[in-house]
């Protein structure tokens, strides 16, 4: 199994964040991973990109160029995140933010409230936890079934009172695909 990933939106979303949870899930599941993050200068309403490999196999390559699955977080990368997914991949949008429809017709388009989700939680800020969750039970890559203790172990003892909205969270997003 090889899933390559590109997760975009702007800074603040979390994106970053959702790379490093991503990966860090994988690792944990005895998976082979790369991370490649891109950010702009801002520290908030810049870009915000995240390459990320995971493989049970080595990975030739960290670079994502026509990745299998992506994430549209925000309507100014639909336009790029659809140029890049390949045929037949995988586009999980941010329905809650991206009203667009992609013009492409050869690629599964998913559409997921993530923000709204969020809301539900308490909170917009784990939107990116909902899509973690959407994203991995569409594409297969996380199995997710020790998330509280992986998410104690990424998190500093400080953030631990959120680790339960956050698998909260994941989980919305794994059951509402």
């Amino acid at each position: 199994m090889i899933e390559k990933s590109f997760f975009a939106g702007f800074g603040g979303q979390g994106i970053i964040s959702l790379g490093q949870i991503w990966v860090y899930c994988a690792m944990k599941e005895g998976k082979n991973v790369t991370f490649f993050p891109f950010y702009g200068a801002e520290k908030r309403g810049g870009i915000a990109r995240a390459s990320v490999v995971i493989s049970d196999e080595e990975i030739a390559s960290p670079l994502v160029t026509v990745p299998d699955s992506v994430l549209v977080m925000n309507p100014e990368s639909l336009p790029l995140c659809e140029k890049m997914v390949k045929e037949q991949g995988l586009m999980v949008i941010n329905a809650s933010l991206v009203k667009e429809e992609p013009k492409r017709r050869n690629i599964e388009v998913v559409k997921i409230a993530v923000h709204h989700l969020a809301e539900k939680i308490g909170h917009p800020r784990f939107a990116n936890m909902v899509a973690l969750g959407a994203m991995a039970k569409l594409t297969g890559a996380l199995v997710l079934t020790e998330i509280e203790s992986i998410l104690k172990k990424f998190f500093p003892p400080d953030k631990h009172q959120l680790v339960s909205m956050n698998v909260k969270a994941i989980k919305m997003g794994y059951e509402a695909v």
